[in-house]
């Protein structure tokens, strides 16, 4: 456990896959793209939860299968590659439809990351079961805070890397040059954990005869621990601040002049955030207060939500993206370590896949947040919000280490 190579290798996947991933930003171009080509606010909403949510409705029916598997890595590679021909194919036919069909179009960005997004429901249970497998408990809080801190500084040149494609091509055929290209940067980061060398895994569980059956047996776990209830119950809550998020960009825009410079100061603006809030994160985690981690970041999508209230300037804008990159690799530590130190090793796929499956309906929050966008106005979606919000704080104080 705990190989230098593995360490670099893991960072690696992450830098890379920042870079790629942050062109496509659901709470800053993606809005745009979507908006460009005709797409309503429900619609931002609901591409926003496809790109972040569309692993939810596998992440139980991996795990039921990963628990006996021995090894992961041969499984994550194949869904890597599928992964990345989605996000490259969307960038294709953004480039060949375009203007002239803007509903093909949009079906088709649709389709593109509803594929990446459900391939990552298997590639998120093998890659924490990795991560327990190749890493100690204490190493890996410290390898996660490298990882999302050179993810922030991927972030940084992605930033620049959009703002320079946004300002140098003209839409749409920027926005499929934008994909394209971050689509053979993030292979790079797979390529690079695709390398690393995975023990084998002796402490298996047998496998049900059925999903009925195994999805009886993760009812009776997720039951008999009260724990795991108030720590899914707390990170669920804890993505209100996407039911607000993906219009904030469409807030701004109305309010100030928003040009490509500007779209890629904000999306660097949140990834300085991500990236300097690692040092804190990293310190918290690795003494083993993951729970005062999960409070302080559920305070930031707070603060940050409530300043959109009366934002008007592009400092503001930039001050708000900042808080929610910081709230959000924050979270993303917490849980992921709460989760792992209270699962037993042989049933580990299954408490991972239990809380990733509960959390991750949260992704879908943005949709809600369309449809209330729709209906009324800015202020009652960023005070829903944020009384959201306060309830993952509220449940934030019952978790026990």
């Amino acid at each position: 456990m705990d190989k230098f190579s593995s360490h670099v290798k893991n960072i690696l996947h992450g830098f890379f896959l920042a870079i790629g991933t942050t062109i496509a930003e659901p709470s800053t171009i993606l809005p745009l793209i979507v908006n460009y080509f005709g797409g309503s606010s429900m619609l931002v909403g609901f591409f926003a939860a496809l790109l972040r949510g569309g692993a939810v409705v596998v992440q139980l029916f991996a795990a039921f299968h990963a628990q006996s598997y021995k090894l992961m890595m041969p499984y994550l590679r194949r869904i890597f590659f599928v992964r990345f021909l989605a996000w490259f194919l969307i960038g294709v036919t953004i480039i060949i439809f375009g203007d002239n069909y803007p509903n093909i179009t949009l079906a088709s960005i649709g389709f593109g990351l509803f594929i990446f997004s459900f391939s990552a429901g298997f590639a998120a249970i093998y890659f924490r079961e990795i991560m327990a497998k190749i890493f100690s408990h204490k190493f890996r809080s410290k390898t996660m805070a490298y990882r999302q801190f050179f993810s922030g500084a991927g972030g940084l040149l992605s930033g620049a890397l959009a703002a320079w494609i946004l300002e140098s091509f003209e839409a749409p055929q920027s926005y499929g040059y934008l994909f394209i290209i971050s689509s053979f940067i993030m292979g790079l980061g797979y390529i690079a954990f695709a390398l690393v060398d995975e023990p084998i895994k002796e402490e298996v569980s047998k496998k049900e005869s059925s999903f009925k059956e195994f999805l009886q047996n993760s009812y009776a776990i997720l039951q008999a621990d009260k724990n795991l209830q108030i720590q899914v119950s707390t990170f669920l809550l804890a993505y209100g601040y996407l039911i607000a998020l993906p219009f904030i960009i469409l807030d701004a825009q109305q309010k100030i002049e928003l040009d490509g410079v500007a779209i890629g100061s904000l999306i660097t603006t949140q990834m300085i955030g991500a990236m300097v809030s690692n040092f804190l994160w990293g310190k918290l985690s690795g003494e083993g207060k993951n729970i005062l981690t999960a409070r302080l970041s559920i305070s930031l999508q707070i603060a940050a939500t409530a300043l959109a209230f009366g934002a008007s300037s592009i400092y503001e804008y930039m001050l708000i993206f900042f808080l929610i990159g910081a709230s959000m690799d924050g979270n993303r530590i917490a849980s992921s370590n709460l989760i792992l130190k209270i699962a037993p090793a042989d049933k580990r796929p299954i408490y991972i896949a239990l809380q990733m499956n509960i959390v991750s309906l949260g992704m879908f929050f943005s949709i809600a947040g369309g449809a209330i966008l729709h209906y009324f106005n800015y202020t009652a979606l960023y005070s829903v919000s944020v009384a959201v919000l306060f309830g993952a704080l509220y449940l934030s104080l019952k978790l026990r280490d």
